[in-house]
């Protein structure tokens, strides 16, 4: 048995434990009673989320869309981070495989997880903000080894609680670091290497590096990617922040307007379509096999995993990037969690769903792939039988752009990490590993890197969710402080933060604001 296998193997077993039946439970119990503990805030307070984010970027000197700090980013800036490190492969060819491997129920799964999910996220970001604190530079730093460490730790008042809160805050860590070289860096790599070789290459003898089954476009194209991704990632979070600002917004309105086109191109499949989603997500395709509940669990596992491969609630990976933005209110970056998560599976991965779903490549009534297809390709083969060589290379640029701007975004994930850890030294190391490990994710076998992604995503979950659950009461205690001061014009004192300190220095700016 050669590494890779043994890999694999290792692998499968810890994949397996991690996405059994009690993480599934976690995840999705964390968002149940996140949204009934909130009394369903992401649809009671619709409207007042959405009019205190995306709806905030269309209003002169919004302090969303600007920073005055430099030692910050903009809640804008932060939102487009994030999104940068969601809307990847996971939207595109993760949905696709989700279908091929689960059915047309995983969709509905998927948007099981994404509707509780906007409640975890919206809880990650509040904690997220109120146990941050400025790092050695001057700059925020915040996320779930803090409050797990400070939150979990310190706010019960038991003794044992600390050494264990602090042991699942260094675990957290070191999960996100790995999760980093994985859904962040060698799965989204290898998906642009793989659309970009279909796209531009197809046709063509494949050459290797002599004695080796290194494909050299796939190593050029490598090579290109970390040169780009070091100049960016060097900068910084401000650097990563800009480009994300720009990138994001534009790739995904032309994404979804070209989805739309070809979904209106086969508008006669909407009945369809739909009914095999609902259909299949209780009533599984019996293309998967095994017995009816083994159909179940494939299908909402699948739905369940590339739904938090996509929008990452739950992970706790996010809250590293909103909780640098220049917020002052929790709740308010939460708000933000909220949309991130709506946008990234309500609207781009439905979009992705409908272009599989309504072109013929799965068969409405059975829920069977057609024969030979290829869920890595899936949406660039759409694409393509629609509008021709132009559409193929769309989807290979859209996905450059989306798993790109996703690198770029985990790599300030993985620096939060081991800044955790190793302080300002161990970063420049990280990231010095971080932009080499690009060139593995060109070069290795796909299903590995997605395989590898699943588990530590996994991983990642576990003491993030242990930690958000725990501290399930003081989430509500700091929304309803919001409520009461925002919404129901009560004047009482603000809960912005758990050290006295930044409290102060907060309130202050309220004040003068």
């Amino acid at each position: 048995m050669n590494i890779i296998e043994k890999i694999t193997s290792v692998n499968n077993v810890v994949n397996n434990a991690v996405w059994g039946l009690p993480g599934l439970i976690l995840l999705i119990g964390t968002g149940v009673l996140l949204t009934f503990g909130t009394k369903f805030f992401q649809i009671s307070r619709l409207g007042h989320w959405w009019k205190n984010t995306i709806a905030t970027i269309f209003k002169k000197d919004s302090n969303s869309t600007k920073s005055s700090d430099k030692k910050s980013i903009s809640q804008f800036q932060a939102l487009c981070a994030a999104l940068a490190a969601t809307i990847g492969t996971g939207n595109i060819a993760g949905v696709a495989a989700a279908i091929v491997t689960g059915g047309p129920g995983a969709v509905f799964w998927m948007w099981v997880a994404a509707f509780f999910g906007m409640m975890t996220n919206f809880s990650e970001n509040i904690l997220g903000i109120y146990y941050r604190r400025r790092n050695e530079k001057g700059e925020w730093s915040g996320g779930p080894m803090y409050y797990l460490r400070d939150g979990l730790g310190k706010r019960y008042g038991k003794k044992w609680l600390n050494p264990v809160s602090k042991v699942l805050a260094v675990l957290f860590a070191c999960f996100a670091i790995l999760a980093s070289f994985g859904i962040g860096n060698m799965a989204q790599i290898n998906k642009i290497v793989l659309n970009m070789d279909s796209a531009f290459f197809s046709g063509m003898p494949v050459k290797t590096i002599p004695g080796t089954e290194i494909n050299i476009v796939h190593l050029i194209i490598g090579i290109a990617l970390v040169a780009i991704a070091a100049l960016i990632i060097i900068g910084g979070l401000k650097r990563i922040a800009r480009f994300a600002e720009i990138v994001v917004p534009f790739m995904a309105v032309i994404y979804v307007i070209g989805s739309a086109i070809i979904f209106g191109m086969n508008i006669e499949n909407l009945g369809a379509m739909f009914k095999a989603i609902f259909k299949y997500a209780f009533q599984p395709a019996a293309f998967i096999g095994g017995g009816i509940g083994v159909l179940i669990k494939k299908t909402m596992t699948q739905g369940f995993k590339r739904g938090v491969f996509s929008n990452e609630a739950g992970l706790g990976s996010s809250v590293m990037v909103h909780s640098s933005s220049n917020v002052k209110e929790p709740v308010k970056q939460g708000m933000w969690g909220i949309f991130e998560v709506f946008f990234d599976t309500f609207v781009v991965c439905t979009m992705t769903a409908i272009v599989v779903l309504s072109t013929g490549y799965v068969d409405l009534s059975t829920g069977a792939p057609i024969e030979g297809i290829n869920g890595d390709t899936l949406v660039s083969q759409a694409f393509g039988n629609f509008f021709g060589t132009a559409g193929t290379w769309f989807v290979a640029i859209a996905m450059l752009f989306f798993a790109f701007t996703t690198v770029l975004g985990w790599s300030q994930y993985g620096s939060k990490a081991v800044e955790y850890l190793f302080g300002q030294t161990g970063v420049k190391i990280y990231k010095f590993i971080f932009v080499g490990m690009i060139i593995f994710g060109a070069v290795m076998e796909g299903g590995l890197a997605w395989d590898l992604s699943d588990t530590f995503n996994g991983l990642m979950m576990i003491p993030n969710l242990i930690g958000v659950v725990a501290l399930f009461p003081l989430v509500l205690k700091i929304t309803k402080n919001y409520i009461d001061r925002k919404i129901n014009k009560k004047d009482i004192a603000p809960m912005l933060s758990y050290d006295a300190e930044i409290q102060s220095e907060i309130e202050k700016e309220l004040n003068e604001d």
